[in-house]
């Protein structure tokens, strides 16, 4: 059955690109209400796609926000395992769209990749599982497994309802399954096994002195410098060593043992200083920097801002300073223990002379974790060496897909994460792309890994 369905797609590749390249036309940007159209237009189009492909049942689940669409097939029966796809039809803003080498939302292909916004993440991996479940349709006119498919309009903004929605219809969306391409590989070529990934919390706080900005020279040696202040308070949080040094914030971390230190090891991995170009790769002491971003939690300040930012000089002393934190856990630590920990520690590190505002990030997600040894693991490992002529490696990711710990938390099931992004896709950023080497092999590796699935 593989082999004919892997045969229809080769026959429709150039049929399918242009529908990914019109599915990728559409700015569907969820944080810009002027593209609430265009988010609805997306949803449509994947509607649309599913219906002709052949599904029968489909819908589109209206939220307070954007639309979400479900559809089912289960004509493979009872005994046949169920499995549900979930992926997200929205995308990032274009922006800056000076930087971009082609217009974001009119797909171009150069040097064996296909460029837009949305390439990678996620409609372009989006688009292979749809492509795949219509290929297997219109050939044989059924599915080798039962399958849901979930695509949502608003992960790109924490997925602020799909929670409630799957708490709400837990029955409509429940699988023996999922698999999940929102993800990629440690490097161009190597198929790559997700079986971990982090978790997330943070917090903005503001530190404010007088009401208004001051003349330094006036004011300096008898008001407190918010900006200063705020510097001490942010190197109380991690030494030079990159230890975090928040009473409590490893306590619960889950050891990592010399087993799955080998594993990472083994994992080809990123150079990281050509990849971002860092003078140097600093991790925390003790790990090497492939075990910090994979298996180790992190603090980092994503935003910082305070004074005087144009040309030249303005001596003052700003009335205030404001920061971003923002942590990624490791299974063990729970999201609201830390980030209690977080707002206990500023509230006892804050410096004489401001005051003190936090602002809770209201997202936040356990990490997630799966035995590498699982079958289905093993399943996809061997759907991918069929299609790429080469061994996995298992590698966990310092990133965080909230759904994940979701699915997993109200539905007990095992989820795998079938990626096929690379390095070198620039997700969120000017001239995202999508390798089609990987486009065409990825979509062979789904067709493998569903028909896998049937038979074991």
């Amino acid at each position: 059955m593989s082999n004919e369905v892997v045969e229809y797609l080769k026959k429709n590749y150039d049929r399918n690109l242009e529908s990914l390249k019109e599915f990728l036309s559409i700015p569907s940007v969820s944080t810009d209400p002027g593209h609430q159209e265009d988010v609805k237009d997306a949803a449509s189009f994947v509607l649309n796609y599913l219906k002709k492909s052949g599904f029968k049942k489909t819908e589109v689940i209206e939220t307070e926000g954007h639309p979400l669409v479900f559809a089912e097939w289960l004509g493979a029966g009872e005994d046949a395992p169920t499995m549900l796809f979930y992926g997200h039809y929205d995308v990032q803003p274009a922006e800056p769209l000076e930087q971009w080498k082609s217009k974001p939302f009119e797909a171009d292909i150069r040097e064996g990749r296909i460029y837009a916004r949305g390439a990678s993440d996620d409609k372009g991996q989006v688009f292979m599982h749809l492509a795949v479940l219509e290929a297997f349709l219109q050939t044989h006119g059924e599915l080798p497994i039962n399958v849901k498919v979930c695509i949502e309009g608003e992960e790109e903004i924490g997925s602020e309802h799909l929670y409630n929605l799957l708490q709400k219809r837990k029955e409509q969306f429940n699988a023996d399954f999922a698999v999940i391409s929102d993800s990629g590989m440690v490097k161009t070529g190597q198929p790559t096994i997700l079986y971990g990934l982090k978790g997330f919390t943070g917090l903005e706080f503001t530190l404010t002195g007088p009401d208004n900005d001051l003349h330094s020279g006036i004011y300096g040696g008898a008001i407190k410098n918010p900006a200063m202040a705020m510097s001490h308070l942010l190197s109380s949080l991690k030494n030079e060593e990159e230890v975090v040094t928040i009473d409590g914030f490893y306590d619960d971390v889950e050891a990592l043992d010399e087993e799955e230190r080998k594993l990472i090891k083994e994992a080809p991995s990123e150079d990281f200083k050509l990849s971002t170009g860092a003078p140097e790769v600093i991790s925390e002491k003790g790990y090497t920097a492939q075990e910090h971003t994979m298996a180790r939690p992190t603090l980092e300040i994503n935003g910082l801002y305070s004074g005087y930012q144009g040309e030249g000089t303005k001596t003052i002393i700003p009335s205030f300073a404001t920061a971003k934190l923002t942590c990624r856990l490791v299974p063990g630590q729970d999201p609201q223990t830390i980030q209690d920990l977080l707002v206990r520690h500023l509230e006892e590190h804050v410096p004489a002379g401001v005051n003190l505002e936090i602002k809770r990030e209201a997202l936040s997600a356990k990490a997630y974790k799966v035995n590498p040894d699982h079958p289905l693991m093993q399943i996809a490992a061997k759907s991918y060496q069929e299609s790429f002529d080469k061994d996995v490696v298992f590698v966990r990711m310092g990133g965080s897909i909230p759904v994940v710990e979701w699915i997993d938390s109200i539905y007990n099931m095992p989820i795998v994460l079938l990626g096929f992004g690379t390095p070198e896709d620039r997700l969120h950023s000017p001239n995202e792309s999508f390798p089609l080497n990987n486009y065409e092999k990825g979509m062979e590796t789904i067709v493998h890994f569903i028909s896998n699935v049937k038979m074991s």
